[in-house]
């Protein structure tokens, strides 16, 4: 709030402002597809770590260096890395129903020893 006790709005004028609430935004809806797809196709934890890496990198300061550097062109590697995580969790999801429906309940746990 503001000095007068109205509600200040922020300034999107300057370009790392945006820059920054875009990556915010992005950051909350990539978390919020990766906890639907998570909790929808119960992704092992190995899934959950790439498709969080994946959305690491995409949202990272480093990912801007191409996009800087190469203009649109430097978008392929976001493509690449969102298509790699992609490809292995519907990899990983394709095995687990194959598994189910073969009837393997998951893993054996040890037997304890007495």
């Amino acid at each position: 709030m503001g000095a007068s006790g109205t509600v200040d709005t922020m300034d999107m004028s300057d370009p790392l402002t945006v820059v920054l609430v875009l990556l915010g935004v992005l950051g909350l809806i990539g978390a919020a597809v990766i906890g639907f797809v998570m909790w929808r196709y119960r992704i092992p934890p190995r899934g959950l770590i790439a498709m969080i890496g994946a959305l690491v990198y995409l949202v990272s300061p480093i990912d801007v260096l191409p996009e800087v550097i190469l203009g649109p062109i430097g978008l392929l590697d976001d493509a690449g890395a969102a298509t790699a995580a992609a490809v292995f969790v519907y990899k990983i999801v394709t095995v687990h129903r194959r598994l189910k429906d073969a009837g393997v309940k998951g893993r054996r746990k040890p037997d304890v020893l007495e």
